[in-house]
C-alpha cells in the first residue's frame, strides 16, 4: 500500500499489533477521530486505496420502530465507506468535504448490513493530483442475506486547506 497521507500512516501502524487485536484498534482509532462512527459502532473489515468495506450490527441503538437499521444509520454507513474511500487517497493538505449524497431503499434488510464504496484508477489520481475537485463514489449495501438493500451514491469534494 502507498502511504501518501496521516490516515494511511496511522493505519500502516497497526500492522504492527497482533492479528487478533488490529480490527478492534482500527475501528477504536477511527471512532475517537470520527466521534458518530465510533457510536454507531461501525465496523472497518477492509480499508485500501480502492476499496473500504464496513458493517454495521443491528443492535438496539441503531435501531428504528421495527428492529431493523434505521435509514439515518444507513446512511451513516454509506457516508463513512465512501468517506473513508475518499479518506484512504487524499492528500494531507486538503480537505475532504460532502457535497451531495443519494440513498435508495429498495429492499427491506435483515441483520447487519455491509457497505462497499470503490473508487476507480482513475478516480484516486484525480483525488491525490488535483487541488481542487468531486468525485462520485458509488456505494453498495446488502445486509445478513447478502442480497443489495440500498443503493447509494455520495458526491465527495476536495480543497485545499487553508493555512
Amino acid at each position: 500500500m502507498e502511504y501518501n497521507n496521516n490516515l494511511n500512516r496511522t493505519l500502516a501502524k497497526l500492522d504492527n499489533l497482533p492479528a487478533f487485536v488490529r480490527g478492534f484498534m482500527r475501528d477504536y482509532a477511527i471512532g475517537r477521530f470520527v466521534k458518530f462512527v465510533g457510536t454507531a459502532s461501525i465496523h472497518f473489515e477492509k480499508m485500501t486505496c480502492d476499496e473500504v468495506a464496513v458493517t454495521l450490527p443491528n443492535k438496539n441503538k441503531v435501531q428504528n420502530h421495527i428492529g431493523q437499521i434505521h435509514a439515518a444509520a444507513t446512511t451513516l454507513l454509506a457516508e463513512t465507506a465512501s468517506g473513508m474511500a475518499v479518506g484512504m487517497n487524499i492528500p494531507d493538505d486538503k480537505l475532504p468535504l460532502m457535497k451531495n449524497l443519494s440513498v435508495k431503499f429498495i429492499k427491506r434488510s435483515q441483520g447487519q448490513q455491509r457497505a462497499i464504496a470503490t473508487l476507480t484508477e482513475q478516480q484516486i489520481k484525480q483525488i491525490r493530483e488535483t487541488d481542487k475537485g468531486e468525485v462520485n463514489v458509488s456505494v453498495k449495501i446488502t445486509d445478513e442475506t447478502e442480497e443489495e438493500v440500498v443503493i447509494a451514491e455520495m458526491i465527495w469534494a476536495w480543497i485545499l486547506k487553508k493555512k
